[in-house]
């Protein structure tokens, strides 16, 4: 599986790739200027095994929490909150995990990529993939030395916002990529007030992208990009992703980057879309 190289902000070039595989990161447990952060969906599931030196972090602490939209990114005063107490500095390169196919992970990754953080990677598979190639296990809770970081919006074309989507609706070198079951797409399922999705939006849900037999890595490259490309999908576009709440949407964000795709994130997601009434909808 081929891998696409990763920008770093420093100097120096990355000390991973952007998805590292378990005995990759395993040889490098030891350096210090790795951040290795557990963002279990099952909080349990740090106690029970991590990687060693892994802090755990809470995913709750990745959205807002609050408004209209609680899914939407915090503001850059809780983020200097979050990042300092996770030991976060200029020179640290992060490995996020989970522990179901890296949803979570890959909203923190979107949200250092968003304060231009982008010395990171993703531990492919997660939990499941370290624990299925027979890697070390810790059950001791590790503590972050805090650090005093600054977070700012250096990457604002991370994100999209709603009312940017539907200026670009119609455009030809524009497209979405609705990571939701294909239920919620075609308005058959869901909670909010308006249910359906985005007018040309394009449907492949996130589970669709980690390969089952091989403990939830994403799955080979080649076929996903043919697969994306049979849907309408391609890499010169800009492509905006979703789902709900910006959780599994973050994952094919992740996976749109890792093929060297152009990704942008919709933090807002159907919570958002699909609860105004200034957005249209198809079914």
């Amino acid at each position: 599986m081929s891998q696409v190289s990763h920008p770093s902000t420093g100097s120096e070039a990355n000390l991973l790739p952007l998805v590292v595989e378990p005995e990759q990161l395993n040889a490098h447990l030891d350096d210090p200027q790795l951040l290795i952060i557990d963002v279990p969906i099952n909080p349990d599931s740090y106690g029970e095994g991590h990687v060693p030196g892994a802090i755990f972090l809470d995913f709750r602490f990745l959205m807002r929490g609050e408004g209209p939209v609680p899914n939407d990114v915090p503001d850059v005063e809780a983020l200097s909150r979050l990042f300092s107490a996770l030991g976060l500095t200029r020179d640290t390169h992060v490995v996020a995990y989970d522990d179901e196919g890296g949803g979570w992970a890959a909203r923190l990754l979107w949200t250092l990529e968003l304060i231009g953080h982008t010395r990171y990677s993703y531990l492919n598979g997660g939990i499941h993939a370290w624990r299925g190639a027979g890697m070390p296990q810790s059950t001791e809770p590790s503590a972050p030395t805090p650090s005093d970081y600054r977070a700012e919006i250096l990457n604002p074309d991370t994100l999209i916002s709603a009312d940017d989507i539907k200026e670009k609706l119609g455009n030809p070198g524009f497209a979405i990529w609705d990571a939701r079951s294909a239920g919620e797409y075609r308005g058959e399922a869901g909670n909010n007030r308006h249910l359906g999705h985005i007018p040309g939006a394009v449907n492949m849900d996130w589970l669709n992208a980690m390969d089952r037999h091989r403990d939830l890595r994403i799955r080979d490259y080649a076929e996903l990009i043919t697969e994306l490309q049979a849907i309408g999908l391609t890499p010169e576009m800009e492509i905006a992703t979703h789902c709900q709440s910006h959780h599994r949407s973050s994952f094919t964000w992740l996976v749109g980057k890792a093929l060297g795709f152009n990704m942008r994130g919709y933090a807002g997601s159907w919570n958002d879309w699909g609860n105004r009434n200034d957005t249209p909808i198809e079914k």
